[in-house]
């Protein structure tokens, strides 16, 4: 059994006491209390993250799309064959995708990072090519799955330590949803049927396919419910175990994070159990239209921003959502309180 305190150091909840001052401050701006309602809870989110009030305005957001391959694609759970996963990695990284267009609209960068994609290749990213079949066998290796936190890691360092003050996490790979539905299902002692959404646009059978593997591949790990590292091994993805080290890192890290839809929320709902209080850190971009998604927003405590019917993946709700976070930001920093503006607090 691999202990996570040993990849991961402690997390340290944002400052309660900024978080007092920043809700005073927001009751001094000209305007009724709690008249803008979440945008001011965001304010004070982010003032709380950064220790400092009004908070900083976001410079530096960044996206990590994790890209990998998937065993289980095999098994027809999948609108779309498993060569499409390194194509769209392409198209990414050559700025066609809709995360491109999302996050050059709310200014943030793009970066892939290919983690299991199935293609000859190596690097400091690599854990595998693609990876277990998850109905029947482990995705990874106990060493492959500590590699692949330890990617996680390392991208989360080289991120903040190049002056990322936002990060969000995107996932790329075709057959994604069935280990993200998985790992929800587990962690939420839900029933397999009701954590299967239609991914891609699947039809009646391939959806009941898709059934057929969550139900196997949460079977498998019956046992393994507080062992995190184990539940990753065995049902998740080299991807997806790295996504869940940069989400844990990021929290030790103190770095804020807007999580995307149900494969990223799979990924953080066990990034909690490696890492303790990284929930505190996150904001949820949206709700998608994947049945798991809302049950693991519910585990984590988590109110989505955007409800747009949005099942794209890549961190395109969580970029959808960005805006929003900047305008929560500049109130703090634009709007004049009662005193500068000569404005009376009362009638």
């Amino acid at each position: 059994m691999v202990d996570p305190a040993e990849i991961f150091s402690r997390v340290e909840i944002p400052s309660p006491q900024v978080r007092e001052q920043a809700q005073a401050y927001q009751d001094q701006l000209t305007k009724p209390a709690g008249s803008l309602g979440r945008l001011e809870e965001i304010g004070i989110w982010l003032s709380a993250c950064q220790g400092v009030v009004p908070p900083r305005p976001i410079s530096r957001a960044r996206v990590v799309v994790f890209a990998g391959d998937h065993g289980i694609a095999a098994k027809g759970v999948s609108a779309y064959p498993p060569a499409v996963s390194l194509q769209m990695a392409a198209n990414i990284r050559a700025g066609g995708a809709g995360i491109n267009a999302l996050a050059e609209s709310a200014g943030a960068t793009v970066r892939v990072a290919d983690i299991s994609l199935d293609h000859d290749a190596w690097g400091d990213e690599r854990v595998s090519r693609s990876c277990g079949s998850i109905d029947v066998e482990d995705a990874m290796t106990e060493e492959q799955a500590v590699r692949a936190l330890n990617v996680g890691k390392m991208i989360a360092d080289q991120e903040v330590d190049s002056g990322a003050d936002l990060l969000i996490a995107g996932d790329l790979g075709i057959g994604n949803t069935t280990p993200a539905a998985a790992l929800i299902g587990v962690a939420t002692r839900s029933e397999p049927v009701a954590v299967v959404g239609r991914g891609t646009g699947i039809n009646d059978e391939a959806w009941k396919r898709k059934v057929t593997a969550i139900r196997d591949a949460m079977f498998r790990v019956r046992n393994d419910y507080n062992d995190p590292v184990r539940v990753l091994q065995a049902i998740s993805s080299p991807d997806l175990t790295a996504m869940a080290g940069f989400l844990a890192q990021a929290a030790v890290r103190r770095t804020p994070v807007i999580l995307d839809g149900a494969v990223v929320t799979s990924a953080a709902l066990w990034a909690t159990r490696l890492a303790p209080g990284a929930r505190n850190w996150w904001l949820a971009g949206h709700q998608s239209v994947e049945p798991a998604h809302k049950a693991a927003l519910q585990l984590l405590e988590l109110e989505p921003l955007l409800e747009y019917n949005l099942r794209l993946g890549e961190g395109s709700g969580a970029a959808a959502a960005l805006p929003l976070v900047h305008a929560a930001a500049n109130i703090m920093n634009s709007m004049a309180t009662f005193e500068s503006a000569g404005v009376s607090e009362t009638i």
